[in-house]
């Protein structure tokens, strides 16, 4: 994706800024900081979509708010290193891990895990040992300061 960046001109970045700012401003607004056409905006926002610059648009939803107390990183490791790793196929339907990372180290993942209660996150655990055939090693996050920083060009 760095050749797609490279590609950016002034008024790519320009319309990138607006919607990283706002997901939801309107293609008269981007065209009138653009200085350009509603038109012109329209075809920019759709080739930056489909060079994959824009990856979507979604509401970001406070985990808390939705009754989710508890935050931890989950980190697994094949308890059989003999077998296939196919670890992030196997907990992808997983509603509760947020996501999932391949890292350099002793483990082989880390997972962001949100759940209602310590008792869920055992429950979790033992969901994802049985799912993936993995150890698992917990770290409960306390207070998150930044998160889900935005990429601006």
């Amino acid at each position: 994706m760095a050749d797609a960046a490279d590609e950016l001109d002034d008024i790519d970045r320009t319309l990138v800024r607006e919607l990283v700012a706002d997901g939801r401003a309107t293609l008269a607004h981007l065209a009138a900081v653009a200085g350009l056409s509603v038109s012109a905006v329209q075809s920019r926002v759709r080739r930056l979509e489909t060079r994959g610059v824009v990856l979507g648009y979604r509401a970001r939803v406070d985990p808390e708010a939705v009754g989710n107390m508890l935050s931890a990183f989950v980190s697994i490791t094949p308890i059989d290193p003999s077998q296939p790793d196919d670890a992030p196929a196997r907990l992808e339907h997983i509603e509760a891990i947020e996501s999932c990372h391949s890292v350099a180290g002793d483990e082989s993942y880390v997972l962001l895990v949100r759940v209602r209660s310590a008792r869920a996150l055992e429950d979790l655990l033992q969901q994802i040992r049985t799912a993936a055939n993995v150890r698992t090693r917990s770290t409960i996050i306390l207070q998150t300061f930044y998160d889900g920083r935005d990429v601006i060009p």
